[in-house]
């Protein structure tokens, strides 16, 4: 082969393997940032008797395209929901969707129906394991339960998500309701049934969930 053709070959064999070095971080990195987010929650969620669009999700969704626009969202919360029906429906929700965070912000209508609360704690702590076991990080959102319902009660619920929190080692929102329900104030950020907050409380949902799930971001 002429001297000038292997040089050429050289060359050219140099370039392709400086532009393989050049795009694979890249394309290393496009793959680890991407992040599907389920919420897996029930009707504070769902925007019940709110305008569509004006939900908790739906300003995260927002945020997350100026700070984290390789991030989406999947809202998957059902009205009504209570632990046992998130329970039965994560499987085949991480099997369609194949999130890397799965939120879980359910519970609080398993104490408005008076269900046992043993069984809130082990359904809670099925679905983190089983979203871990599909390869997705959870984080847990914590409810309270107003003063009227007592408080051994209160307490008793509020502890379930500290220690499921604590020995599935998952992050955790203590109270989804923090500076919405806990104010002098309060009526004034709830609907007529008092127990969904108004739009003008779900900026400060958002705020209290944000930072956990920002460090789970990355």
């Amino acid at each position: 082969m002429h001297p000038l053709h292997r040089h050429r070959r050289h060359c050219i064999a140099l370039a392709g393997a400086a532009a393989a070095l050049w795009l694979s971080p890249a394309l290393a990195q496009g793959k680890t940032t991407a992040r599907k987010i389920l919420i897996l929650g029930d009707s504070l969620s769902a925007e019940y008797g709110l305008a569509r669009g004006t939900g908790w999700v739906t300003l995260l969704e927002q945020r997350l395209a100026k700070q984290h626009p390789h991030a989406s969202v999947v809202n998957a919360s059902i009205s009504g929901e209570t632990t046992a029906g998130g329970r039965s429906r994560l499987p085949a929700l991480l099997k369609q969707h194949q999130p890397q965070i799965v939120v879980i912000e359910l519970g609080g209508n398993d104490a408005l129906r008076g269900l046992p609360l043993k069984n809130t704690e082990e359904n809670l702590r099925l679905m983190l394991q089983v979203s871990k076991e599909s390869g997705a990080k959870g984080l847990l959102v914590g409810m309270q339960m107003p003063p009227n319902y007592g408080a051994s009660y209160g307490r008793d619920f509020a502890q379930i998500y500290t220690r499921v929190a604590q020995d599935t080692r998952t992050p955790l929102v203590p109270f989804f309701l923090k500076g919405v329900a806990d104010i002098p104030n309060a009526a004034a950020l709830f609907q007529a049934d008092r127990i969904h907050p108004r739009a003008e409380a779900q900026p400060l949902m958002l705020d209290n969930v944000w930072p956990t799930l920002q460090g789970l971001l990355g």
